[in-house]
């Protein structure tokens, strides 16, 4: 009986080669006995020992959840030869296995394994154990509370605590985050502060990964999606710096003082060109700038944002946020200072045209601006006390809006993984997660990140890892639950379903007010025309006389108005007037003359006195 089965498998399937190497025992340190060193300790004696009788009480906190991976080796040698056999010879194993081979023990033994071993090798052929069977097979999700949990905390090194102002995760998905530091108190910062921003890793919380050195604060940060190693950071002094992480600590290049923004660069946004080295910034000097890595020398294409569309810096307003959809390339939109949101075109023929749009926005500056990632025409903005969901169809108001809180609001992001999550931070110290599909009163989750001002928040693109910058540069990762990140069922449509539906609502408002405010345009105008046609002559021949440089619409308009107005006037008087004879033949019925006396009671009728008149009806 022979059975022969190959087994075959990619060399890569396997993994990285293990070499392993067998050497000798090797004393490093060598400490002999001193017995000189005696004289140099007293036996003590007696022994003194003390008890306390109470029971000691501590305080632990262990992390049972965190894995400490050491490295381990097994130096793998053939074994189980006699000791008169020499396997690094090659004869001597050969001779032993030809010997072995002829001994009857050995051919019964393999006649009884050689069932056994049939069977284990049929069961192997028929299911292969590498297959994965239960791939479409979905584990239904437990009902648990929705939670958020800390996993790691960065600090500022340095002794002067700064803002973490902006926070960028490493592309690539592995456990390495940016943080920029600054201080935006205005006149608040020492000579003595630090302008130093960290990349830091979740391996060596203790320790920056990598130490990035500007010239200034940078006040914003982000990774290149395109190439993981390049990093772009705006200065609290307008400029743009540029950091190759292969390359060192300090920037490859820097935008010129002169052609750089006049006040610090609050938002940095990269484009998604063929390139990947093209990017576009915003400041509270009124300016959007674009840029192109490769040559920093000036900006390739500046905007000025100036609602009147007469490109003047003077009437400009400040940007503090930008926001950009890669689907629509051409398209962007800012967020102000002063509380209003900007929509432009970047392919407008003119600088007028750039700007399309102006929404009413929030009562103060617009912190965060972000496109829903599964429904790009609704978009959510943080300001003021509220963070708002609006629709580029819709100018006049938002759709939807959160309650307003007792604390400020200071950032916002949408969940990447679900269209109905998304998350605001607060002055207070706390994260509030939003879900509109199972709730939209209150939020569905708070969680207190720190007793301090919570400044900037970063999702991670799989929706699991959250990152809170507080006010003091502690910088905390959070770890979502399974129900906040991910996909519920039919959530997309319900989602969809909720933005058409209050959109469809404020359309309807929106509406209605313009035909209100027609009506209150019409009415003034009539109630101007009719003062003036009183003032003139005070009569209807007065007001039909020529009015000099009124145009032939304006005076259509007066003699319309003038003309509803006394049909009015003539309508009243006659509803009056039938009125008041109404109300006298009823008085006449229910009050009818007293007959006429005989002669002789007329004298003593006339001594008496008059009788008093009926009174007269009042209208």
């Amino acid at each position: 009986m022979e059975i022969v089965y190959v087994y075959t498998k990619k060399r890569s399937d396997f993994g990285r080669q293990c070499n392993f190497s067998d050497r000798p025992a090797e004393l490093h340190v060598d400490v002999a006995p001193d017995k000189s060193l005696i004289k140099e300790f007293i036996q003590r004696d007696p022994c003194d020992l003390a008890i306390q009788e109470s029971q000691e009480m501590s305080e632990h906190e262990v992390n049972t959840e965190r894995v400490e991976e050491v490295t381990r080796g097994i130096n793998h040698v053939e074994g189980g030869w006699p000791k008169d056999v020499n396997i690094l010879e090659a004869e001597q194993p050969v001779r032993y296995r030809k010997k072995v081979e002829k001994e009857d023990n050995y051919i019964l033994s393999v006649q009884n394994l050689g069932e056994t071993m049939e069977h284990c090798i049929r069961q192997n052929n028929a299911v292969d154990i590498y297959h994965k069977y239960f791939d479409t097979v979905h584990a239904e999700p437990a009902d648990e509370s929705p939670s958020a949990k800390t996993i790691n905390v960065f600090r500022d090194p340095n002794t002067i605590k700064r803002t973490a102002t902006s926070l960028s995760w490493f592309p690539d998905g592995k456990g390495k985050i940016a943080v920029a530091y600054s201080n935006l108190e205005f006149q608040q910062c020492l000579p003595e502060t630090s302008n130093y921003s960290y990349i830091w890793d979740f391996e060596n919380p203790n320790k920056p990964d990598q130490t990035l050195k500007p010239i200034s604060q940078l006040v914003c940060i982000e990774y290149n999606p395109k190439d993981s190693h390049v990093l772009a950071g705006g200065q609290y002094n307008g400029q743009l710096a540029f950091w190759d992480t292969r390359k060192g600590s300090h920037p490859i290049e820097v935008t010129p003082i002169e052609k750089s923004h006049r006040d610090p660069v609050y938002s940095l946004i990269w484009l998604s060109s063929k390139t990947g080295t093209e990017c576009f910034t915003t400041s509270t000097d009124g300016q959007v700038m674009w840029w192109d890595t490769r040559k920093l020398a000036e900006p390739t294409e500046t905007l000025i944002l100036d609602p009147t569309k007469e490109m003047k810096l003077d009437r400009a307003v400040g940007g503090y946020s930008l926001e950009y959809e890669s689907t629509m390339a051409t398209k962007f939109m800012v967020g102000t200072e002063q509380g209003t949101i900007i929509s432009c075109n970047r392919k407008g023929k003119t600088p007028g045209e750039k700007i399309s749009l102006v929404y009413p926005g929030h009562y103060g500056p617009i912190y965060n601006l972000q496109r829903n990632p599964f429904y790009p025409k609704n978009f959510l903005t943080v300001g003021d006390w509220t963070a708002r969901i609006w629709s580029e169809d819709i100018k006049e108001s938002c759709i939807m809006w959160t309650k307003f809180h007792s604390s400020y609001l200071t950032d916002c992001t949408w969940s990447p993984t679900r269209p109905a999550v998304f998350f605001t931070s607060k002055m207070d110290g706390t994260l509030d997660v939003w879900d509109y599909i199972f709730k939209q009163n209150e939020p569905t989750l708070s969680v207190q990140v720190c007793d301090e001002a919570l400044h900037s928040i970063k999702i991670q693109d799989s929706g699991r890892l959250m990152a809170c910058g507080s006010h003091t540069g502690t910088t905390t990762i959070l770890e979502l639950s399974n129900g906040l990140y991910k996909m519920q069922k039919n959530e997309r449509n319900l989602s969809n379903t909720m933005f058409e539906r209050e959109s469809k609502r404020e359309k309807i408002l929106e509406s209605r007010i313009r035909e209100m405010k027609i009506k209150e345009r019409q009415a003034a105008n009539a109630a101007i025309a009719a003062a003036k046609a009183a003032e003139e002559g005070g009569s209807r021949a007065a007001s039909t006389t020529d009015l000099d440089g009124i145009s032939k619409e304006e005076k259509a308009l007066i003699a319309q108005a003038e003309k509803d107005f006394f049909a009015a006037v003539d309508q009243e008087m006659k509803k009056s007037r039938s009125v008041l004879n109404i109300e006298i033949d009823q008085y006449n019925e229910d009050n009818p003359p007293p007959p006429t006396p005989p002669p002789t009671e007329v004298k003593e009728k006339a001594r008496a006195p008059a009788a008093k008149a009926p009174p007269a009806q009042k209208k």
